[in-house]
């Protein structure tokens, strides 16, 4: 489960956005995100996967939207205007992950990040690089770059 390892283990300090989806908590690393916005609708692509809420424009750039409660396999439900989307970068792609709220900046160590346990289901090992548990909470640091679709190659 190497792979499963977060990739500084040198003790440094590192900062993460958490946030919730439904009951539970999550994180992302604070350097991926560009931005957080409140809810608005998103214009609905054909033949997108079921987890893609659609297509914002975002200061004259189209951006898409992932519902991440859908992604992560969870029911999907009708946003409001209490929901935001986090706009982050992975690799070279911008997206917006919907979630129910942010919750906070969290600052750590490598030391407080637990390997996905193998009780969990293939797909939840695949999204989540490890658990970290602060202060009574059981926080899931997602891998971003394993969380946004493969890239379909087109059809000649």
């Amino acid at each position: 489960m190497t792979d499963q390892a977060p990739p500084n283990i040198t003790g440094e300090r590192r900062e993460l956005i958490s946030f919730r989806v439904g009951q539970q908590e999550y994180c992302v690393d604070i350097m991926a995100v560009r931005e957080i916005r409140g809810w608005s609708p998103a214009t609905a692509l054909p033949q997108s996967p079921g987890y893609m809420r659609g297509v914002i424009n975002l200061r004259g750039a189209v951006l898409p939207i992932m519902d991440l409660a859908v992604r992560l396999g969870m029911p999907m439900v009708e946003p409001t205007v209490r929901n935001v989307f986090i706009v982050v970068k992975a690799d070279d792609r911008t997206i917006g992950l919907l979630v129910d709220a942010v919750s906070d900046i969290l600052s750590i160590t490598d030391d407080l990040v637990q390997p996905t346990p193998d009780v969990a289901c293939d797909r939840v090992r695949n999204f989540i690089r490890g658990i970290i548990s602060l202060d009574g909470r059981m926080i899931s640091e997602i891998s971003l770059d394993r969380l946004l679709p493969e890239r379909e190659a087109v059809a000649a």
